[in-house]
C-alpha cells in the first residue's frame, strides 16, 4: 500500500492537515443531534437555532477564506440549495425530519466544499497524493462492501460504482471526490441515527429490485452530480477572469 511509504512525519503532517479542515464535520455529527428527533420531541424545536448556527459558522469561514475559495462557497449555496429541493422534494430520495430542506443543509455543502478543496491543495497532500488516493480507494470499496454484505445495500453499493465510474471518466479532482465521499458517509451516519433525515428501504420508496441502507453508502454520487456542477461553475467563472486579467497586461504592454 502507497500511503505506508510516506514518511512518518510526512504522514502525520497530512493527518494533521486533514484534522484541522476537517474537524467542523465532526462536530457537525454531534450538532446534527440537536435537529433530531428526541432532542425536538422532548426538549424544543430547534432546527431554526441549528439553521442559524450554520449559517454564523458558514460567515466566519466566508470571511476568512480568499477569493477562490469564497467563490466555491457561493457556488456550493446555490447549488446545494437547488439539489437538495431536487432530490428530497421531487425525486423524494431521503425526508428530512420536517419534509423540508433545512436552511443548514445548502449552508453546509459550502462549507463542507471550501474545507475540502483546502485539503487538497496543502503542498504536503499534493505532495502524496496519489498515496492518498488509492488510500481513500480501498477505504471506500471496504465500506461499500462492508454495507453490501451487512445491510444488504444493493442501491448505496451500485452509486458507490457510479462514483468511480466517474472518476474514471473524469479523473480531474479525484482526491477532492474521495475525501468528499468519506465525509459525507460520516454525515449521513450522523444526521440517520438522530432521526435528522431518512431513506426509504429502497431506491426512491419506488423500486423494490434495488434495496438500500438508512443511509445508503454511496450516497455521494449525487454529491458528485453536485460537486461537478460546483467546478465547472467555479473553472468557467476563474477562466473568464484569467483571460480578462490576459486582456488587461496586454493593453497595459
Amino acid at each position: 500500500m502507497q500511503i505506508l511509504e510516506v514518511p512518518k512525519e510526512e504522514l502525520k503532517q497530512i493527518f494533521a492537515v486533514f484534522f484541522k479542515e476537517v474537524v467542523f464535520f465532526i462536530f457537525a455529527v454531534f450538532f446534527l443531534f440537536f435537529d433530531g428527533i428526541y432532542f425536538n420531541e422532548n426538549i424544543f424545536e430547534s432546527q431554526n437555532t441549528v439553521n442559524v448556527f450554520m449559517i454564523l459558522a458558514f460567515l466566519a469561514m466566508f470571511y476568512k477564506a480568499n477569493p477562490r475559495v469564497r467563490t466555491l462557497m457561493i457556488i456550493g449555496v446555490v447549488l446545494g440549495f437547488i439539489g437538495e429541493h431536487f432530490f428530497s422534494r421531487i425525486l423524494h430520495m431521503y425526508t428530512y425530519r420536517l419534509e423540508n430542506v433545512p436552511l443548514y443543509v445548502p449552508f453546509g455543502h459550502g462549507v463542507l466544499y471550501a474545507r475540502i478543496f483546502r485539503f487538497s491543495k496543502a503542498s504536503i497532500v499534493k505532495k502524496h497524493q496519489k498515496a492518498i488516493e488509492s488510500f481513500l480507494t480501498l477505504l471506500i470499496v471496504l465500506i461499500a462492501t462492508f454495507y453490501l454484505i451487512a445491510f444488504f445495500d444493493v442501491f448505496g453499493f451500485l452509486m458507490t460504482l457510479g462514483v468511480f465510474l466517474i472518476l474514471w471518466i473524469q479523473p480531474n479532482h479525484k482526491l477532492f471526490f474521495l475525501t468528499m465521499y468519506i465525509l459525507v458517509v460520516i454525515l449521513e451516519i450522523g444526521g440517520t441515527a438522530f432521526g435528522a433525515w431518512k431513506w426509504p428501504e429502497t431506491a426512491f420508496g419506488v423500486f423494490d429490485f434495488l434495496p438500500s441502507n438508512n443511509p445508503p453508502s454511496g450516497i455521494s454520487f449525487f454529491y458528485f452530480l453536485l460537486d461537478i456542477g460546483c467546478f465547472v461553475f467555479y473553472i468557467t467563472i476563474h477562466k473568464k477572469a484569467w483571460k480578462r486579467l490576459k486582456n488587461i497586461r496586454k493593453l497595459k504592454l
